[in-house]
């Protein structure tokens, strides 16, 4: 299953939280399996580093052969991923049909949350804003609408299920959201694993 949401928004901490209550599931994070190739190739020392270093043709390979590790992986797998990734000259495909290829995913996620959550989170990452900075609401909530239409549109060629999770509301005490989104996707695990057997 690809569970994507826009940078910043929490993503990660909810797919640490089903890893904590379902040891059994692998988390794999398509971006750290790239960094991985792309540090053996070209030296390179950070993730933000590839798209800034690495020649279009070359990050797309990269891309592909990161995502035919993930999918030649066994058990309940999760792939932490982007549906888009905003660069200077335009939204970039995180999800493109060679990847969605050789990753088959049985299920798309997309993670919804409110702008002002997602920039506070990003407020307190030292590296995003090192690295991106932050931008104005109506600039993260582009990018999750566009980003949730490439979720369904990756859904849709590769056949498989979309799921929409959404925390529209404040948190009423710290990580509520990743608790109850973490909750979730444990129940939709138990639920696609039982479509598919």
């Amino acid at each position: 299953m690809i569970v994507t949401a826009v940078p910043g928004s929490g993503k990660t901490t909810v797919l640490n939280r089903v890893k904590e209550r379902e040891p059994e599931v692998v988390v794999t994070n398509l971006g750290t399996v790239m960094f991985e190739i792309a540090r053996e190739r070209y030296n390179i020392a950070s993730r933000d580093e590839m798209r800034k270093v690495i020649p279009v043709e070359e990050y797309r390979a990269i891309q592909v052969e990161a995502a035919e590790r993930i999918g030649r992986m066994e058990g309940k797998v999760l792939v932490d991923t982007h549906a888009l990734i905003k660069t200077p000259v335009g939204y970039y495909p995180g999800l493109p049909p060679p990847l969605l290829n050789a990753i088959r995913p049985h299920a798309i996620v997309f993670l919804d949350f409110r702008p002002e959550d997602i920039l506070e989170r990003r407020k307190k990452d030292e590296d995003v804003l090192r690295s991106r900075g932050l931008e104005p609401l109506e600039e993260i909530e582009e990018h999750q609408r566009l980003s949730e239409m490439a979720a369904i549109a990756a859904a849709t060629y590769s056949s498989s299920y979309y799921l929409k999770l959404s925390c529209r509301y404040p948190q009423s005490y710290p990580y509520q959201h990743a608790e109850e989104l973490s909750a979730k996707l444990i129940d939709y695990l138990k639920r696609l694993e039982a479509v598919s057997t």
